[in-house]
This record gives C-alpha cells, sequence and structure tokens, in this order.
C-alpha cells in the first residue's frame, strides 16, 4: 500500500461554495484520485492535509496556523513512507490582506518544496516526489468572499505560468488545474463538486505514471 499526500487548503478541504459546509468525503478531488487509481490496479492511499486558509509561506493575521511551512518537514516524517506528495497551496496568498503577485506565491511554493525535501526521515525511507498543483485562478470574488479576495484575480494572474517555471527549475512535475477546472460561479474561490471530480479523475493517469516511475 503506498500512501500519497494531498497539501492544500480549502479547495481541496472541500468547502462547498456559498457555505461554510464540507463536501462528503466520497465527492471531493482526493478520494476520487485514490478510487481512480484503484480502479487502474494500484494499492494507494490518499491522505489529506488540508487545512482552509492555509497560505504557502505566509500568516493569517487573523487566525494562527495558515503559513504552510510552518511544521511541513514534521508532516512529512508523520506519514513517511511518501513516494509522493501532492502540493497545492497559492489561493490564499491572494486574500485582500496581503499584495502578493503570482510570482511571490511561486516563491512560497518553491520553499515549501524545499522543506519537504530536508525533511528529517528516517534512513532508508525515500524523499517524496512533489508534483505541483496550480490552482484553478480566483474569478469575482462574491458572497463572504467577496471582501476577503477583493482584488485576488488581478493579484494572481498568472499564477500558472509562474509555477510551471518554479516546478521546471526545481525538477518537479507539474499540472495546471486552471487548464481543466474553474472556481465555482457562487463564490468565485471555491470549487463546485462536479470540479472536484473532474480534478481528481484528470489528476489519476498523471500521478499513475509517476508511481511508475
Amino acid at each position: 500500500m503506498e500512501h500519497i499526500l494531498v497539501y492544500g487548503d480549502s479547495l481541496t478541504w472541500g468547502i462547498i461554495p456559498g457555505s461554510r459546509q464540507r463536501l462528503e468525503a466520497a465527492r471531493r478531488w482526493p478520494h476520487v484520485l485514490e478510487r481512480d487509481l484503484r480502479r487502474r490496479g494500484g494499492e494507494v492511499r490518499v491522505i489529506e492535509d488540508c487545512l482552509n486558509g492555509r497560505r504557502t509561506v505566509w500568516e493569517d493575521p487573523f487566525k494562527a496556523g495558515r503559513n504552510g511551512l510552518v511544521g511541513l518537514e514534521q508532516r512529512i516524517e508523520v506519514h513517511s513512507p511518501l513516494p509522493l506528495l501532492i502540493l497545492m497551496l497559492g489561493t490564499n496568498d491572494f486574500q485582500s490582506v496581503h499584495q502578493n503577485t503570482a510570482w511571490q506565491s511561486s516563491q512560497g511554493v518553491a520553499a515549501l518544496v524545499r522543506a519537504i525535501r530536508r525533511a528529517p526521515i528516517e534512513p532508508g525511507m525515500p524523499v517524496p516526489r512533489v508534483l505541483v498543483v496550480a490552482p484553478p485562478p480566483i474569478r469575482l470574488p462574491a458572497g463572504e468572499m467577496a471582501e476577503k479576495f477583493a482584488g485576488g484575480a488581478e493579484k494572481g494572474s498568472g499564477v500558472g505560468e509562474a509555477y510551471q517555471r518554479v516546478a521546471e527549475e526545481l525538477d518537479c512535475p507539474f499540472f495546471d488545474a486552471g487548464r481543466i477546472i474553474r472556481t465555482s460561479d457562487v463564490d468565485g474561490v471555491h470549487l463546485d463538486a462536479d470540479q472536484h471530480e473532474r480534478l481528481g479523475r484528470e489528476l489519476a493517469p498523471v500521478v499513475s505514471g509517476l508511481l511508475r516511475a
């Protein structure tokens, strides 16, 4: 049984757009991914480590513990051995309390990848490969997200390209989720259930290939 760790935020945790409710486990994209990998014959467990509001490397001034860099190396220790970690963060880097650009967010991703690679795992265990997934771009924030993500679409413009450059520099496989899914019309930030389904299914052949490599 191979374990894959997904390190993410509310887009993966499964907030239902326009609410504070959570999409049931079987419909969240990590579970869709696990299901499809098993259908392909893989003995795989996909572990969710997803926190609402998590940034790449920045603090939330209103809620503690949202800096994705803090404690990451220990999360690798907890779940080792890991052949693969899927990293999908960045949306919260563009909240209205920050003035980050796509380039700055990509540098946050780079810092996370380096932390994963230096985690103090037990001797003989593999350093996990990191699949960098660029989240779909923020659209027009609405409802409860309107003020929280005001200006987010503009600040996050070009995030896919910026993340791809960093992934290439660090020799990480890359997947641009924004090419296949879009954020909800309801709040402009989170994912509807059908987008979770599509993301999980589209990632399955990519992840399957990485596990065989």
